[in-house]
């Protein structure tokens, strides 16, 4: 059975600790509950018990301190996971926050998705993809809010404009500015297509 070989204080909230299960770190738990619990090192103790404990005693914690994470800006499902996970909430936890706020309306990957698309320029479809993955956001509501996106022509030959301002139209350059605007997430068309307006 798992054993508890260590449980110390946490130096950023004097009223948590960490406890640790054969040398590793685990949870975090308030002081309060440890106690009440009679947790101490040396003990043997199955790691279901540790999660049930923390979920009896934090889950309002953890959901508090999860709606202040998402206070200052929107964040996909998976950051929010991430967040707790990384302030030693386990998974039961990290799934009540979540079902929870997901029942409050607080999280919403799909309009997170048209959010961030709507908020940042320069950058075609397949950047924006990455982007989203990348933050975590759900694959289907990043396919759903890709296909309501129309790769814009204009924006990529703005880029294109940019790219060549300076620059001589040669037929290198030119295929050099293609190459910029697909590496900045354009399609090769739409790439193709600013570039021959630009060079027109």
């Amino acid at each position: 059975m798992p054993e508890i070989t260590s449980i110390e204080p946490q130096k950023k909230d004097k009223n948590r600790c960490s406890i640790f299960i054969d040398g590793r770190f685990y949870c975090g738990l308030t002081l309060q509950a440890a106690v009440k619990y009679r947790l101490k090192a040396g003990m043997h103790i199955e790691k279901e018990l540790l999660d049930e404990i923390q979920l009896e005693t934090e889950k309002q914690t953890a959901l508090d301190k999860a709606l202040t994470h998402i206070s200052a800006s929107m964040k996909t499902e998976r950051q929010i996971r991430d967040f707790l996970a990384k302030k030693g909430y386990t998974a039961p936890v990290c799934d009540y926050v979540l079902e929870r706020m997901h029942y409050y309306g607080f999280i919403d990957d799909y309009a997170y998705c048209k959010a961030y698309i709507a908020g940042v320029s320069g950058r075609g479809k397949r950047m924006l993809e990455a982007d989203l993955i990348k933050r975590g956001a759900d694959r289907s509501a990043v396919d759903k809010a890709l296909s309501e996106v129309e790769e814009s022509c204009d924006e990529a030959r703005t880029l294109a404009q940019k790219y060549l301002r300076g620059k001589q139209r040669t037929r290198e350059n030119l295929y050099k500015a293609v190459k910029h605007l697909v590496s900045r997430g354009f399609s090769y068309d739409t790439a193709r297509a600013a570039v021959d307006v630009e060079e027109d």
